[in-house]
Formats: structure tokens, C-alpha cells, sequence
């Protein structure tokens, strides 16, 4: 069966891993352009593009995909199958229709909940309890094409959207395995999803970490999770910008103070009055400055009990 396989980010890269290992012939790999990294700007590889070059595979980044050229470059190839694991671009009717086997999808999200660009994220900011991968049979929609198999996984109450995405990788690697071997059995089966139930998972910006302290400490806390690594949640505390990295919930309970007021500062944390509820901050991050501690931060530097965060 020869296979091209569309990915982009780190996600992708245990389902292309997992397509080589199993002896699937990947023709070709495409992915998104390079792109400038960090302070120096300087170009970056997509982690597909790393690992394709790594094995040999040949790796096409078109800057659109919803042209004649590409088409052709796809119809020259004539693959079996595509497969797609957080690529980036919706494809053409012109260009699913060239397999024989169609495309098949690994995504993010236990659909028809969280279509969209950042299913994982905001399953964390949501406070959802379990989530999973879904494969799915691609159309020209975002995300709404027949079902095929699910896997699903638990979210914990203090597992980060990072950690969540390293796990789904990987199961999404397993449920793809036997998707392909139900595919080439003729066992695999199809469910439409339901568009009534449907939920999006819009793109993250960073503006979407910033904290509004009128929450609840639940889900100020679950904003956190879901926004570290990327974008980060942010607060500002004398004028600047401070990052915070880890959180526990202290009390749900209704109180009487100021949200976003300090109420405690201690090698424990910095616990802080929310609307309702009050959550203790672990790790903040100022700018120009690493990562610390906050029995490590307040060390050399004070931070008053009373004060008012945002």
C-alpha cells in the first residue's frame, strides 16, 4: 500500500513513525513549510520534515494546496492512501479523491467534540475528565468526516496540555495501527458524526492566556493546564508581565475579597483570591527571566500579602 503521509508538528511524528516500523511503503511525506524560530528568527524544520529526512522519504511543502500543481504533483504519485495527523491545511476535494483508499485522519479529539485547530488545549481549559484520538475518514470539511476508531484517554486534574499531547501522540499512533489493519482486512467501519453534537477547538493566540482573576479558581486553574506550554498564562503584577506555569486550587468556596488579590506568600506558593475560590500559584515566570520556583522568586524579591494581581 503506498502511503503519503501529511503532518506537521510533533504530534504527527509516531503515526509516521509507526508507518514505517509496521513496513507501509511512504512514498512521500508532505508538510507545512519552514518557518523562523526564537529570538534569532532563524528557520526551523517541522519535526515531520526532521524525522522524514532522517529515513530517507521525500518531503513536499507547498505553500497552498489548493491548486492545479499540487494536484498533479499528488495524481504523479498516485498513492493508495493519504494520511493526515495534524497537518495544518484542509485538502481539496481534487486531492482526496485521487487515493483509492481515500484519507484517513488522526485527530485529537473523541469527535464530533472539539473539531478544529487546538482540540487538545482546550479539552484542559474546559475541564474536560477524558478525551482521546479519533480516525476518521477526511472530506472537504474541517473535521467532519465518517468516524472510524476511537481511543480514549484520562485527563488528570493536574496533567498540562504539553503532557496531554505527548500521551495522545502516541495513542494516536495505536489507533491508526489498527485502523489500517481493519482498512486492509475490509472490516473497518464507518459512523457519520453528528453535527448537533459538535463543539470547536478554535485556534490558540496568545491572548488566550491571559488571566481574568473574576473566574473561579477551577477554571483559572484549568486555563493554566491548558495554556502551557503555548501560549502561557499571564497576569500582570507591578506593571510587568508574569507568566504562571504551575497551579493547585486551594478552596472553590465564595469569599469576600478582591479578585486577584494576594492573600498568602510563602515557599509554598502565592495564593490568590479568584472570584470564586482561591488558587495557589507554584511557578511564575517574569520576563527576560527563567522559570522559577516561587519559594526560589520570593527570595529575592518581595511580593506583599494584600497587593493585586492583573
Amino acid at each position: 500500500m503506498k502511503i503519503i503521509f501529511m503532518g506537521t508538528p510533533e504530534f504527527a511524528v509516531p503515526s509516521l513513525d509507526m508507518l514505517l516500523k509496521e513496513g507501509y511503503d511512504v512514498v512521500a511525506v508532505v508538510t507545512q513549510p519552514d518557518k523562523p524560530k526564537g529570538r534569532g528568527n532563524k528557520m526551523a524544520l517541522p519535526p515531520v520534515k526532521e524525522y522524514a529526512l532522517e529515513h530517507g522519504i521525500d518531503v513536499l511543502q507547498p505553500e497552498k494546496v489548493k491548486t492545479e500543481e499540487f494536484t498533479n504533483i499528488i495524481k504523479d504519485i498516485n498513492p493508495d492512501l493519504l494520511v493526515t495527523a495534524a497537518y495544518g491545511k484542509i485538502l481539496p476535494k481534487s486531492v482526496l479523491d485521487i487515493p483509492k483508499y481515500g484519507c484517513i485522519n488522526v485527530h485529537g479529539s473523541l469527535l464530533p467534540k472539539y473539531r478544529g485547530a487546538a482540540p487538545i488545549q482546550w479539552s484542559v481549559i474546559n475541564g474536560e475528565k477524558v478525551t482521546g484520538i479519533t480516525t476518521m475518514f477526511t472530506d472537504v470539511g474541517m473535521d467532519t468526516g465518517d468516524m472510524l476508531l476511537k481511543g480514549e484517554i484520562e485527563i488528570t486534574e493536574g496533567m498540562t496540555a504539553g503532557e496531554l499531547h505527548d500521551r495522545l501522540s502516541i495513542l494516536g499512533a495505536e489507533v491508526l495501527k489498527e485502523t489500517l489493519v481493519r482498512l486492509k482486512e475490509g472490516t473497518l467501519e464507518r459512523a457519520p458524526q453528528s453535527d448537533a453534537e459538535a463543539t470547536y477547538a478554535s485556534m490558540m493566540t496568545k491572548d488566550t492566556g491571559l488571566v481574568d482573576w473574576t473566574r473561579s479558581s477551577k477554571e483559572i486553574h484549568n486555563l493554566i493546564r491548558g495554556t502551557n506550554p503555548w501560549p502561557g498564562a499571564y497576569t500582570y503584577y507591578n506593571g510587568g508581565k508574569m507568566k504562571i506555569w504551575i497551579t493547585s486550587v486551594v478552596s472553590e468556596d465564595k469569599h469576600d475579597l478582591r479578585a486577584g488579590t494576594i492573600c498568602e506568600v510563602g515557599k509554598n506558593g502565592i495564593v490568590i483570591a479568584c472570584g470564586t475560590g482561591k488558587l495557589n500559584i507554584k511557578e511564575v515566570q517574569f520576563e527576560s527571566c527563567r522559570k522559577m520556583c516561587v519559594e526560589d522568586y520570593i527570595c529575592g524579591h518581595k511580593m506583599d500579602e494584600g497587593e493585586i494581581l492583573g
